[in-house]
């Protein structure tokens, strides 16, 4: 059975598999990966079922739940859901109750049908390319528990990677979720400032919120749902005049041009598996644009 986001919503929107079900297998998941992977800092079972069974009673009365049903997600501990505590990786913050309301992005994944299960781990404030706090101890690699899944979204990374959930929230200003995806084997990416409103005051003029998911896929329909202006960001920008999901498929690449690089001109020593696997990828792409 597909267990990517775009296959969980399939089957709940079709009644093939209920929210609650899928919920309890990724509490199950989530709880044996708690130990060595230390990917969650908050998990709330209630507020996750209470989600999931609204999301089946959706389905029963005959109404759609939305292009994300019965999704689990985990959610950056830098971002707000409404219910679980935001504790932004620092001791200043933890042990504070829970925020009141969703950050505009959760808010609208949670319209279309997701299930916010926990926090994911972040370094403190969101200021490091690898995850550890003195609030929450250190998040590791599902591929190598000696390494990092990079920051600042490392907990999401790291419980996307090891497949206690299908994607979870990230955010980024200097790569915060391109580093991870990079480190932890998933697809992400930095939208266009903007793209996703972001109101209220913000250390960083350049951050943005995003995902972290296993296929590009998934990413397109992240952007569909959360993408469009908002009164309350001045900087947002106006609604997409394209569905990215379509457009994964459909945008003609002909006659594009990008340039790839294996070392930058200055890094002196490159991994030979990298290397190749860069290498082969960047033909790849440049043979699907002749």
């Amino acid at each position: 059975m597909d267990d990517t986001a775009i296959g969980i919503a399939a089957s709940v929107r079709a009644g093939e598999r209920k929210a609650v079900e899928v919920l309890d297998a990724c509490r199950a998941a989530v709880a044996s990966g708690k130990g060595p992977l230390n990917a969650f800092v908050h998990v709330d079972e209630a507020l996750a079922r209470a989600a999931a069974e609204a999301v089946d009673e959706r389905v029963a009365a005959g109404d759609d739940p939305g292009p994300f049903a019965g999704v689990p997600i985990g959610v950056k501990d830098l971002e707000d859901c409404a219910g679980m505590p935001t504790s932004h990786g620092s001791l200043l913050y933890k042990g504070r109750g829970p925020v009141a309301a969703d950050s505009v992005h959760l808010g609208r994944l949670r319209a279309a049908g997701a299930v916010p299960i926990g926090k994911t781990a972040a370094p403190e404030f969101g200021t490091l390319n690898f995850t550890k706090t003195k609030a929450w101890g250190i998040t590791r690699n599902p591929w190598n528990l000696e390494r990092t899944p990079g920051g600042s979204s490392g907990g999401t990374a790291a419980a996307v990677a090891a497949g206690l959930i299908p994607c979870g929230t990230a955010s980024d200003g200097g790569g915060s979720t391109r580093i991870p995806a990079a480190f932890a084997g998933l697809v992400g990416m930095k939208p266009s400032h903007g793209r996703i409103p972001h109101p209220g005051p913000s250390g960083s003029q350049t951050a943005v919120y995003g995902i972290l998911t296993t296929t590009v896929a998934e990413s397109a329909r992240h952007l569909d749902v959360t993408s469009g202006p908002d009164d309350r960001d001045r900087l947002s920008l106006p609604a997409p005049t394209l569905r990215y999901e379509d457009a994964i498929e459909t945008l003609d690449v002909a006659g594009l041009r990008a340039r790839w690089s294996l070392d930058m001109g200055f890094v002196e020593h490159v991994d030979p598996e990298v290397a190749r696997i860069a290498e082969a990828a960047a033909r790849s792409l440049a043979a699907a644009a002749e």
